[in-house]
C-alpha cells in the first residue's frame, strides 16, 4: 500500500492493524539537510507509528541505527534516538528496535561512501569478533527476516527489545 504522509490518517482510512513494520529512513546527504532529514527518519516514523496505534497496531518493528542515542554529539545518532525515546512513549503491546550496522543491498542509487564502507567491512569483517561483532555490515534481507520472525514470535532465544546488528544477524540468519 502507498500512502502519502502529509495525509497518513486519510490514507489508512477503514484500515485495521496487528503489526506495523517501519524500514523509513534516508542519510542526510539524500535528503539534503538536516531538516529534510529529520522530516523523514524522525517526523515521519513517528506519524506512521501514531496513525498505526490508532488503528489497532499493538506490536511496532522499526529499524534504526547503530549508535542510536538521544544524547549523542552527533546528529544522525541523537535523531535516531530521540525517535526511539518518542516510539517508547505511544503505548504499544510490543515495541522492537533493530539497530544494524551498515546495511547491504541493492539500492535505486549506489551510494559512494556506503560501498566503499562496504568493502573495507568486507575485509574486515571476520576479524570483528565478539563485542565488535556488532559493527559488521549487514544485508537488509538479513534484517527483514529478523523483523518478520520477531514479530511471529519464531525464535528460540529471547528478544530484547533493542536488537543490536549481531543479535539481529542471528535472529534473520538462514539457519532457523
Amino acid at each position: 500500500m502507498i500512502v502519502d504522509f502529509s495525509d497518513l490518517e486519510n490514507g489508512l482510512a477503514d484500515r485495521r492493524f496487528d503489526d506495523a513494520f517501519c524500514c523509513l529512513g534516508t542519510t542526510i546527504g539524500q535528503a539534503g539537510t538536516q531538516e529534510k532529514f529529520r522530516a523523514i527518519d524522525q517526523a515521519a516514523v513517528l506519524a506512521f507509528a501514531w496513525a498505526a496505534k490508532r488503528h489497532g497496531a499493538q506490536q511496532f518493528l522499526a529499524i534504526s541505527s547503530l549508535g542510536a542515542d538521544a544524547e549523542s554529539r552527533f546528529f544522525y545518532n541523537r535523531v535516531k534516538g530521540e525517535t526511539e525515546k518518542a516510539l517508547t512513549i505511544l503505548g504499544f503491546s510490543n515495541l522492537y528496535i533493530f539497530r544494524p550496522s551498515l546495511l547491504l543491498g541493492l539500492r535505486p542509487q549506489p551510494r559512494l561512501g556506503e560501498r566503499i564502507a562496504a568493502a573495507i567491512l568486507w575485509v574486515a569483517g571476520p576479524l570483528l569478533r565478539g563485542r565488535l561483532k556488532k559493527y559488521r555490515a549487514i544485508e537488509a534481507a538479513t534484517v527483514a527476516r529478523a523483523m518478520l520472525r520477531c514479530s511471529l514470535g519464531r525464535s528460540d532465544q529471547a528478544v530484547s527489545p533493542i536488537l543490536l546488528s549481531d543479535e539481529i544477524q542471528d535472529l534473520g540468519g538462514y539457519d532457523r
